[in-house]
């Protein structure tokens, strides 16, 4: 969380800035793929008591995204045109009343929000933190979501220094930053990846191991030790079944993608799907603690690909293709 900055002498004051009152955005006008996707001209209102307006620089891509378009069950037409993007970064433009800890300028990264694949947006202060300088735009629009994940990931499988712990996905933005987080916390690594990975993978301190048949005996091989935490990012059944074959005890796997399987086998499902602890507070309190490692130089977003606003229906194709090695970001 942002802390105030007593030498600013702005306490409540209000900053009272005209804006337009309408931005670019990326919505979902119906219900389907990335074709259903458009780019229109959506109301913008002044910031309110609390708020602040958002020049947004860039916007990640998270698989939240296009599931919550996606056909099923919940298809709810009242929801439409539907508003996508969870993180931003990007520059204050105004500020509302009440508004203690930000000024036109200051530069952000705002997390959780709605509707971020917007050329500016209006979020309450309190979701915001600033943006870690060392960070480019794109990679600062992908620390929280991958960030907060990873930290609630090791937060409930108790990693410490002395585990080794199997990382499926490790080349993917979840999976990556657990590596590095994993490696901050005094943990031997073993990660798995498609081979192009390897070496990004070992310059992080990580094992990095081909995913695919015969996965069970190369990980007991490269394995400095008996594995005892698993932490799955792609939700496939290789990568449960592997994990319950090395790690005695099941409270220490964690998946954020295998939720259908992770009540019959007994391990911890992570994140918003059914039966799975959201890690609310977790991944709030995350949140300094990521900006802090990433102004340090400790931890770093690795960026795939940039799109443009008009693209972002390419963006969720390469998404949901699996494996587009960093995260994917809308630059408006």
């Amino acid at each position: 969380m942002i802390r105030p900055d007593p030498l600013s002498g702005r306490a409540d004051e209000v900053q009272s800035v005209r804006v337009n009152h309408t931005a670019r955005a990326v919505v979902a006008t119906a219900f389907g793929g990335p074709e259903v996707l458009q780019v229109l001209d959506v109301p913008l209102v002044e910031p309110g008591p609390g708020e602040v307006l958002v020049e947004v620089r860039a916007a990640a891509v998270n698989p939240w995204d296009w599931k919550s378009y996606a056909p099923g069950a919940h298809d709810d037409a009242s929801r439409l045109p539907l508003r996508l993007g969870l993180e931003v970064a990007g520059v204050v433009e105004a500020v509302g009343p009440s508004v203690r800890w930000l000024s036109p300028g200051d530069e952000v990264i705002a997390w959780r929000v709605h509707g971020g694949y917007t050329d500016r947006i209006v979020v309450p202060e309190q979701v915001t933190v600033r943006r870690p300088a060392g960070l480019s735009w794109a990679a600062a629009s992908g620390l929280m979501v991958t960030g907060t994940t990873a930290v609630h990931a090791l937060s409930a499988t108790h990693v410490r220094t002395d585990d080794v712990v199997l990382v499926h996905g490790g080349s993917g933005g979840v999976g990556r930053m657990v590596v590095q987080l994993a490696e901050l916390r005094g943990a031997a690594v073993v990660a798995t990846a498609s081979e192009h990975a390897h070496d990004d993978l070992r310059a992080l301190g990580a094992i990095p191991v081909e995913h695919g048949p015969g996965l069970l005996e190369r990980v007991r091989a490269a394995a400095p030790g008996p594995v005892t935490v698993a932490i799955d990012t792609v939700g496939t059944d290789e990568a449960l079944d592997v994990s319950v074959a090395l790690v005695a005890d099941r409270d220490r796997i964690a998946t954020i993608a295998g939720h259908a399987r992770a009540a019959e086998l007994g391990i911890r499902a992570l994140g918003g799907g059914p039966g799975a602890d959201p890690g609310t507070d977790v991944r709030e309190a995350a949140r300094a603690q990521l900006v802090e490692l990433a102004a340090d130089g400790a931890i770093d977003v690795q960026v795939a690909r940039t799109y443009a606003l008009d693209a972002a229906s390419d963006a969720h194709r390469e998404g949901r293709g699996g494996h587009p090695g960093g995260k994917l970001v809308l630059v408006p």
